[in-house]
């Protein structure tokens, strides 16, 4: 179950609060302590191809666009 179909069943049965109740028991997604699940891209939000390095904690599509303004540079290439 994604996040998205998670919140949306959730706003269909607010308005019952055992049924809310049960449903959170047993179908919210779980916090993760560890592991790809808890690493995510501070722009965009992915989870995969994510580059730790140097605190960066993006997902490699969004470094590729702001490498240049972060500083990094492509090698051989001249910018």
């Amino acid at each position: 179950m994604t996040i998205k179909s998670y919140t949306k069943l959730l706003k269909q049965i607010e308005h019952k609060p055992a049924k809310r109740i049960k449903f959170l028991k047993h179908s919210k997604p779980k916090e993760r302590s560890h592991g790809v699940g808890k690493r995510k891209c501070t722009r965009c939000g992915r989870f995969g191809a994510h580059i730790r390095k140097y605190g960066l904690h993006l997902c490699r599509q969004c470094f590729r666009e702001l490498a240049l303004d972060l500083g990094f540079k492509k090698y051989g290439h001249e910018v």
